[in-house]
C-alpha cells in the first residue's frame, strides 16, 4: 500500500511541476524514478523516453504508465501513476480557466504568462541535456544522426519525418 502512496504522490509531483510537457520534465522524471525511487535504471529510463515518444499520447503520461507498472508490478500501479500524472493538469486547467477569462486584460497576467516562455525552453534545454548521455552516444554514427537531425530541426524540416528517418538509419546501421 506505502508503494501505491509513493507512485501516487510522485507522479502527482511530475505533474503538477511540468510545464511544457514530456521533454521539458524529462529530467524531473528521471531524478524522480532512477536516483530517488530507484524503480528503473538509467537505460530503462533512455528506453522509456524513446518508447513514449514513438507512441501515441502524451510522453509524460506514457512514461508513467510504464514506470508505475515496472515499480508496482501491477495495472493497478501503472494506472495510479498515468491518474496522478495528469491530475495536477485537470486541477489547473480549470482553475485557470475560470480566472483566465475574467482576467486575461490584466497586465500581470500577461506578464506572468510571458515569463512561462524563457522556463519552458530551460526545461527544454535540461531534457536534452539528460538524454546526452553515454547510453544513447555510443559511437560516431550516432553523433553524425544526432547532428544531422538538430542541424534539419533547426531547418524546419518535419519532425515526423527526422523520426522516421533516424530510425531507418538506426536499423540500417545498427
Amino acid at each position: 500500500m506505502m508503494l501505491y502512496l509513493q507512485i501516487f504522490l510522485t507522479f502527482f509531483k511530475i505533474g503538477l511541476f511540468g510545464f511544457g510537457g514530456g521533454y521539458a520534465i524529462a529530467a524531473l522524471i528521471q531524478d524522480e524514478v532512477v536516483n530517488v525511487h530507484n524503480w528503473i535504471s538509467v537505460s530503462d529510463f533512455t528506453d522509456i523516453m524513446a518508447i513514449s515518444q514513438a507512441t501515441p499520447g502524451p510522453i509524460a503520461i506514457n512514461c508513467a504508465t510504464y514506470v508505475g507498472y515496472t515499480a508496482s508490478g501491477s495495472i493497478w500501479g501503472s494506472a495510479l501513476a498515468t491518474f496522478a500524472v495528469t491530475l495536477p493538469s485537470i486541477i489547473l486547467v480549470g482553475l485557470v480557466s475560470v480566472f483566465y477569462l475574467k482576467f486575461k486584460q490584466n497586465k500581470y497576467v500577461t506578464y506572468a504568462f510571458t515569463g512561462l516562455k524563457p522556463l519552458v525552453v530551460g526545461l527544454l534545454a535540461s531534457a536534452a541535456i539528460v538524454l546526452c548521455n553515454g547510453e544513447n552516444f555510443i559511437d560516431l554514427y550516432s553523433y553524425i544522426i544526432f547532428a544531422v537531425v538538430a542541424v534539419a530541426s533547426v531547418l524546419k524540416v518535419n519532425p515526423i519525418m527526422l523520426l522516421c528517418l533516424s530510425g531507418i538509419a538506426g536499423v540500417l546501421i545498427y
